[in-house]
């Protein structure tokens, strides 16, 4: 299951489970919508993928035990702002390529 991070890589804004603002790659690099569209133009500085919008985890227990409550979003706080200027240069040859391209 996603491990639902609490904030912006980038800008440490709060991400909680029920934010519509988080945006997540395929590794669950987890940045708010603004830092994708702002900063990193759709491209994940760890990996280069593209980003989508990371999914709300139901709060109540609506079938087999699968909510928050029993499957609680992650604690750890991952804050590794990106330099924009290397982000840049390393985005900059791939960024024009759609995320199924890259």
């Amino acid at each position: 299951m996603l491990e639902l991070r609490p904030t912006c890589e980038h800008c440490n804004k709060a991400l909680p489970p029920t934010s519509t603002e988080a945006r997540i790659c395929s590794y669950e690099c987890t940045f708010c919508a603004d830092c994708v569209d702002r900063v990193l133009a759709d491209v994940c500085p760890n990996c280069g993928g593209g980003f989508a919008p990371r999914p709300i985890r139901p709060a109540r227990n609506w079938k087999g035990g699968n909510h928050l409550g029993k499957d609680p979003a992650g604690t750890t706080v991952r804050h590794r702002p990106v330099d924009p200027a290397a982000h840049a240069l390393f985005s900059e040859p791939i960024r024009g390529l759609r995320p199924e391209q890259r």
